[in-house]
């Protein structure tokens, strides 16, 4: 026997013990209902801070237009708009990175 046959071998026998291995959904321990509301008021506080600050640029656009400033904002418009997105998709994000 070879030792790049032996080798992969060892390597599929490893593989199929690697996939035999249980994957249980995560589960939050007994007593743990304040961290969700912790974070369901965090989220919330949040979406609002987020729609405080499109209604602030959306008042500093109407003012700059009027001088011809109207487009240096939008750069603070965009990262606005994607902190929103971060907000929302959170849970989804976390989840995707860790697999779960």
């Amino acid at each position: 026997m070879t030792v790049s046959l032996a080798a992969a071998h060892v390597l599929n026998t490893a593989g199929q013990l690697l996939t035999a291995l249980p994957d249980p959904e995560p589960l939050a321990p007994p007593g743990f209902e304040a961290v969700s509301t912790i974070l369901a008021w965090a989220k919330w506080v949040g979406l609002i801070a987020a729609i405080l600050s499109l209604i602030a640029v959306a008042v500093m656009f109407m003012f700059n237009s009027r001088r011809g400033e109207g487009g240096e904002h939008v750069k603070t418009f965009v990262s606005i708009l994607v902190g929103v997105m971060i907000i929302g998709a959170a849970t989804a994000l976390v989840g995707f990175i860790s697999g779960s």
